[in-house]
């Protein structure tokens, strides 16, 4: 059983990252050939470095590296631009964070993700360290848009916010923008939101490419199911005692609290699904009698993977640790003379493939591997297996 449910794993692990989503959209060669056709939308969290491309829907997927195009984008959502530029990839990991307050700068060639496109334009690049930003005026070259924490005495973080006093002196079209910049932030929303004004500001026309707010979703759902469930008791030492209870059917019930991550075209999530369940059972045979009472409260924690079959309908692949709290639970064998043994259950694993409707209904058939009830004994050992059909409806 769980060999084979091993197997289901890995095969629906394989599914979900075979998924393709691939957009209309464009590439620029470097001879300045524009070529349209279909890019596979990865909603890169880090700026990438190549990009599949296809011609038609039943074409080979190519892959085009930041070497032969110098520029790509998918139509109504997003536009990178190769460009050389000086960038300090100082880390912002309170970890690495050190005392030097100015920027660490280095040439590199780099596909830059455009935020506005005008008489001032705004980039911005990600790597799992930094995020950072920079701009153009007209056709002078690219700049970082200067921001870095450090350490000062006592260990206390300072920031370096030059980049307000570049847009000062380099983006200031009337005087209300100088207090305004006081106040930026340095994130993609209000330094967005800045050069719209300045290009309105400079009567320019502008291009924006930062239209989907990236922000984590937060949902909270409630959960129902039946379960089958099956126990099997073992003592090493008075093999008469191992008892098979067989399977019986059951609940649950529970509530799920869910964070869709900002980015991936929000296909991936973590959450966590408490739920109570139980398990009752009696087992009778000529020599003893026995008698399982199982209450818990079993907390997945997971992550899950959606894979989009329309806008408002997509498949539900989730792995998760289940941590499970058991209560009120013991196994009593009848005529013993240690007769009631107290449950204490441990981790499990779980995955389900599942199915979910405009965001607001759903549907998973999840499988448990296995756990153990009996860890407070050393010569007792257990194997409780469960599936469950679970069904969900998001309260918002």
């Amino acid at each position: 059983m769980k060999h084979h449910l091993t197997t289901v794993l890995i095969l629906l692990s394989f599914i979900g990252y075979s998924q393709t989503d691939f957009q209309k959209g464009y590439f620029i060669s470097n001879t300045g050939e524009k070529v349209e056709g279909l890019i596979k939308n990865k909603d890169w969290k880090n700026n990438p470095e190549e990009i599949s491309f296809k011609f038609s829907e039943n074409a080979q997927v190519q892959t085009e590296t930041i070497k032969t195009i110098k520029e790509f984008g998918i139509y109504g959502r997003s536009k990178y631009l190769r460009a050389t530029v000086d960038i300090d990839k100082t880390s912002e990991l309170l970890r690495n964070i050190d005392d030097n307050r100015e920027p660490v700068f280095e040439e590199e060639q780099l596909f830059l993700k455009v935020l506005v496109e005008g008489k001032a334009s705004l980039f911005s690049y990600s790597n799992e360290d930094v995020t950072s930003f920079l701009y153009q005026k007209g056709d002078s070259d690219i700049e970082e848009l200067v921001f870095k924490v450090y350490l000062v005495k006592n260990q206390e973080i300072a920031e370096n916010n030059y980049y307000k006093q570049q847009l000062i002196n380099n983006l200031n079209c009337e005087a209300s923008l100088t207090g305004e910049i006081k106040g930026l932030k340095y994130e993609p929303g209000s330094l967005s939101k800045f050069f719209i004004k300045y290009n309105k500001c400079e009567n320019e026309d502008f291009q924006t490419y930062s239209q989907k707010d990236h922000k984590a979703i937060f949902n909270i759902s409630l959960k129902a199911g039946i379960k089958n469930s099956s126990l099997e008791i073992m003592n090493q030492y008075n093999g008469f005692r191992n008892t098979d209870f067989g399977n019986q059917v059951g609940y649950r019930v529970g509530l799920e609290a869910e964070v869709v991550l900002p980015f991936h075209n929000n296909k991936w999530s973590v959450f966590v699904d408490p739920a109570y369940q139980k398990f009752l059972s009696t087992k009778e045979t000529p020599n003893l009698y026995s008698e399982v009472t199982y209450h818990s409260i079993e907390v997945p924690i997971g992550v899950r993977h959606y894979m989009y079959l329309t806008p408002s309908s997509k498949l539900i692949l989730s792995v998760m640790t289940v941590m499970d709290i058991s209560f009120d639970s013991s196994l009593y064998f009848e005529k013993e003379a240690y007769s009631t043994l107290e449950i204490r259950s441990g981790k499990d694993t779980a995955v389900g493939f599942g199915y979910n409707y405009n965001n607001r209904y759903s549907a998973e058939l999840r499988y448990y591997l296995g756990r153990d009830l009996m860890t407070n004994y050393g010569s007792w050992d257990s194997d409780y297996n469960t599936v469950a059909l679970i069904f969900g409806y998001s309260l918002f």
